[in-house]
């Protein structure tokens, strides 16, 4: 065993203790050779195991409201200031969310995001998705998330009275590549909404996009920020590129870049569940199985935003062939 294993070893055994790893650890370990990638990743499934058990969690989204937003993100299809020719609507009639939620309760899902293409909730948007929410309290029983923009403190605390279970608000990518995405708010107004959640009492989802032309070093970087929030949730995209956005030509990244940051971000947060989303059944030819073995414990099913997903039914049998539990 050489030097590296053995660190990577003495590293697992200090988070399996409880105790934490410093920043410069998580740079050593994100920059391993190749060769031992497939020890990082078994590592990182044992520590996942002990602290989050064979469960993985299964999360459905919908798009409540598809419609051209007034940011500039430079990987999104439903920006104003692309021409990417998506197809949109206002916000969708509640008995079409009510089925779906129901269906996706039914299917399997543990719980059920609300998002909308917004900056954020006008007065009467917000109190219209708040019935929304309401009504699956009383009609579907469903955990409800959400994911609406940014917040106000009393439109966080309403949501939190209305028993939503987490609020998602991603990063995006790291603090230095954030003025190179999007330039019409700032990664400091995302820190500011997610302390806004957490300060009312909501539970934090939050991560990013990788592929977006970011260095390895700053993928660490948005770990080490994330670490700062504690979430309970981190959600990990993978670019899928889309035909009028800056970033359509995008090369996808290699395997073992992805399996990095997901092994390091369990590492880092071995109590938080690490669910992998958009664009795994793109950038993924297992659809997530490896990641799911190597850090993940959860996934997003049955599409996404603006593009498609695996059938949920597919992706259950997939969990279930690789050992894991639903």
């Amino acid at each position: 065993m050489n030097s590296m294993q053995q660190f990577i070893l003495d590293r697992k055994e200090q988070v399996l203790s409880g105790k934490k790893i410093s920043s410069d650890d998580a740079f050593k370990l994100i920059n391993i050779s190749n060769s031992e990638l497939v020890i990082l990743g078994d590592a990182a499934n044992e520590i996942t195991r002990k602290f989050n058990g064979p469960k993985v969690d299964v999360e459905q989204l919908v798009n409540i409201k598809k419609n051209y937003c007034s940011e500039d993100c430079s990987f999104c299809s439903q920006s104003a200031f692309f021409n990417t020719d998506i197809n949109s609507y206002q916000l969708l009639p509640t008995d079409e969310i009510i089925k779906q939620a129901t269906d996706a309760l039914h299917n399997g899902a543990d719980s059920y995001c609300l998002v909308a293409a917004w900056r954020e909730p006008s007065k009467s948007d917000f109190n219209n998705v708040c019935e929304i929410i309401s009504q699956i309290n009383q009609r579907v029983g469903i955990k409800v998330d959400c994911s609406l923009g940014f917040l106000t403190k009393e439109q966080a605390k309403r949501l939190k009275q209305l028993r939503v279970h987490r609020y998602n608000h991603n990063l995006e990518t790291s603090r230095s590549k954030f003025p190179e995405i999007c330039t019409t708010h700032t990664y400091q107004d995302r820190i500011k909404t997610l302390r806004i959640a957490r300060a009312a009492g909501l539970q934090l989802c939050t991560g990013g996009i990788l592929g977006l032309g970011e260095t390895r070093e700053q993928r660490l970087e948005l770990l080490l920020d994330l670490t700062d929030l504690e979430p309970e949730e981190v959600t990990v995209n993978l670019l899928v590129p889309v035909p009028g956005t800056p970033l359509e030509l995008q090369n996808p990244l290699p395997i073992g870049e992805i399996l990095r940051f997901f092994a390091v971000t369990r590492f880092l947060l071995p109590n938080s569940l690490i669910k992998v989303s958009g664009g795994r059944e793109v950038n993924l030819v297992d659809d997530g199985e490896q990641m799911l073995l190597s850090g993940a414990n959860g996934v997003i099913s049955a599409g996404y935003l603006t593009i498609g997903g695996n059938d949920m039914k597919k992706d259950l049998k997939m969990i279930k062939k690789i050992g894991l539990e639903v």
